[in-house]
């Protein structure tokens, strides 16, 4: 009688063991959206340095984690449909590049964690309450790239030491603030500005043609919507019209613009996966605090300086932390 009880306890195990394995809970995949104001090809470096972060913190996509990119190819009015997309699908985090996705993202939820890259003031831009306490959903890195703008009279009166009227392309998120910031940091340096704001609709012959009846001698780019999608027309339509560029993107250097000075995107985009992990592990938004970037770097294209027929005077080239030739 005990051996017969002993071989149906022994069957029951047997028939019990496959289906408690079915009855396992699926892995459990972290779902991250990503909002970008670009397009796959021009914001490929910076998922690549989002993946690269997130692997070195034990995630790994199609195993515990995936991502949801949303792309605005240079739009501003497709950022809200984009984060209504990402809440939509309930995604757990969204990260989002720049001021205005940020704004769309915080717009679309005030729940689902969002982790900001690059923008250049977020507390101005109301999209934290302060750099310290960033209270509600969004916390992540700055690019404090405006504050950086007032570098760029003194780079381009050390490259061009005659240089005295300088044009400025600007759009959204950059605005008057900005722009007065830049004008006070252009006049010890004797150089006036001519601004000109680039829309969806923008010519770029047109706004060239304004340049050079303006009688530009150089040209200062803010990385605002439009131009990180089309750096690289800008960069040939400047090198077409002998314009010397600086902006704070290398990436634009990489286009074929003259400098650049800021804080390294892909840092900022490895280092904002340290937010999305420790959120996704427990961690609140508000109370991670925004990051500022303590790395700056100082990049110059020479094939560019050759064809503008420039040459950099050695003392620029060297502090420059990357030279493209």
């Amino acid at each position: 009688m005990e051996r017969r009880a002993f071989l149906w306890t022994v069957a029951a195990c047997v028939v019990a063991s496959p289906l408690a394995a079915e009855a396992q809970p699926a892995k459990k995949i972290a779902r991250i959206g990503v909002i970008i104001v670009s397009n796959p090809a021009v914001a490929a470096p910076s998922m690549e340095a989002l993946r690269q972060g997130l692997r070195e913190l034990g995630w790994t996509e199609g195993q515990n984690m995936s991502i949801e990119g949303q792309w605005a190819d240079g739009k501003e009015d497709r950022l809200p449909g984009l984060a209504g997309n990402l809440v939509r699908s309930r995604v757990n985090i969204i990260v989002t590049g720049g001021t205005l996705a940020t704004r769309a993202a915080k717009q679309a939820t005030q729940t689902i964690p969002i982790v900001m890259v690059g923008p250049g003031d977020p507390v101005g831009g109301r999209l934290v309450d302060s750099l310290a306490r960033p209270g509600g959903n969004v916390t992540g890195v700055s690019s404090l790239n405006r504050d950086l703008a007032v570098k760029y009279p003194e780079l381009l009166k050390e490259a061009l030491p005659k240089v005295s009227r300088v044009a400025v392309l600007w759009g959204p998120p950059i605005g008057p603030r900005g722009l007065k910031e830049l004008e006070e940091a252009a006049r010890p340096h004797s150089i006036t500005l001519q601004t000109l704001e680039l829309r969806d609709d923008v010519d770029y012959e047109k706004v060239f043609a304004a340049i050079t009846k303006g009688r530009a001698e150089a040209l200062v780019v803010f990385p605002a919507i439009k131009v990180a999608t089309d750096r690289a027309l800008i960069a040939d339509l400047a090198t077409k019209h002998r314009l010397p560029t600086i902006s704070a993107n290398s990436d634009f250097v990489v286009a074929g613009f003259l400098m650049s000075y800021g804080p390294p995107s892909s840092d900022m985009w490895r280092r904002a996966a340290t937010f999305v992990d420790r959120i996704l592990k427990g961690a609140k938004p508000s109370d991670l605090p925004v990051e500022q970037p303590t790395k700056f770097e100082l990049v110059i294209n020479l094939k560019t300086a050759k064809a503008l027929g420039l040459t950099i005077p050695p003392s620029l080239l060297a502090r420059a932390d990357q030279v493209v030739e």
